[in-house]
């Protein structure tokens, strides 16, 4: 079997494992704010870790992350990176199974597009996957235009990151939040793929055994790889607990696919097997992404379970015995950043009841 097809397989069953972890996580936050609002906010929120769903989807997390780990080493980073769509259609499945989410037809329809797109990508992009040796990767590391494309990530980050801290725009909050995190989180695809590609070289007749792995680039690489892993798996945690899974998950694979194959085509100078239909068909696949990411916005107005519509305006709590006089209580606090959250907290329990 060709090395890439074996990539790919491994990479499936990764995402599959990746996504199913990220709806249980979403799951422990979730159970974790009802019991919390079921105690009339009359005890701290208990540590996320005391909660089976949530410890359950880090162990699928951090096997879907060790699968695609292993792919690296036999498939093209922006190939392996497309094929990340596979979790736009278990997401659906799993949101609807585990979160109870409503599964309505502009998402299906925006899941196609994203879908269709990665394939696309997927079809037309670069099946190879060299084995490099380390001073090559090394001197990719120190390319100018390696060097140019992490200055460009910054100036990314640091835009978006402002952007999120403004707070302004429903839709450009959580995109800017996944914005950050995929162009961050991303590169920890590459350092995997390095270190992948380094055990894949030491395992080889001609790669000097596991030997070459005791070197300081390897362990340079272990270090980078652990803190942008760490960052993303952070940020994903933080994302779930903030946002709606079936509209920040896609938002975050999105954004941390689009940024691994700009990675992948900078530093591995992947895009030199590209020709004009090629590159045509790439770009065309791209679009349907993004067409897909914007369908996934949700309705200015959306119908309750008793179907009538929220209609615009401030938000007044029933009357109930949750509901009570300590609310008020809550949003004393002097520290606006506390205020804030303890606002989110109320607000995404009661929209999670109510709507």
């Amino acid at each position: 079997m060709v090395d890439w097809v074996i990539g790919a397989l491994i990479n499936l069953l990764g995402s599959i494992f990746i996504n199913f972890g990220t709806n249980l996580l979403k799951l422990g936050h979730d159970e974790r704010k009802k019991l919390f609002v079921l105690s009339n906010f009359g005890t701290r929120m208990k540590p996320i870790i005391y909660f089976q769903a949530w410890r359950v989807g880090v162990l699928f997390f951090a096997i879907g992350n060790c699968l695609n780990f292993i792919s690296f080493g036999y498939a093209a980073q922006s190939l392996l990176a497309a094929l990340g769509s596979i979790q736009f259609i278990s997401n659906i499945g799993f949101a609807y199974f585990i979160l109870n989410k409503i599964v309505t037809i502009k998402l299906l329809l925006a899941t196609a597009f994203v879908v269709v797109g990665n394939i696309f990508l997927v079809a037309f992009g670069n099946h190879q996957s060299p084995v490099y040796t380390a001073e090559q990767l090394a001197e990719n590391y120190a390319n100018v235009v390696f060097l140019l494309y992490c200055l460009g990530l910054v100036f990314v980050v640091a835009l978006h990151h402002s952007i999120y801290n403004i707070g302004e725009g429903k839709m450009l909050v959580p995109f800017s939040y996944a914005v950050v995190s995929g162009a961050i989180g991303s590169c920890s695809v590459l350092f995997a793929k390095s270190l992948s590609n380094m055990l894949r070289l030491s395992m080889s007749s001609s790669g000097g055994g596991y030997s070459t792995l005791h070197t300081g680039f390897t362990y340079s690489m272990l270090l980078m790889f652990l803190s942008t892993g760490g960052f993303w798996m952070a940020r994903l945690n933080e994302g779930l607990s903030r946002f709606d899974a079936i509209l920040i998950v896609p938002m975050f694979q999105i954004a941390w696919t689009f940024f691994s194959i700009c990675t992948g085509f900078v530093y591995f100078e992947e895009y030199k097997v590209f020709d004009a239909l090629r590159t045509v068909m790439f770009v065309l696949g791209m679009v349907s992404v993004f067409v897909g990411i914007y369908l996934l916005a949700p309705d200015d107005d959306k119908p309750s379970k008793g179907g009538e519509v929220l209609k615009d305006g401030p938000l007044v709590l029933p009357k109930t015995s949750i509901f009570s006089d300590d609310v008020e209580s809550l949003f004393m606090s002097s520290d606006q950043n506390s205020q804030i959250k303890d606002m989110e907290i109320i607000w995404t329990s009661y929209a999670d009841e109510n709507c």
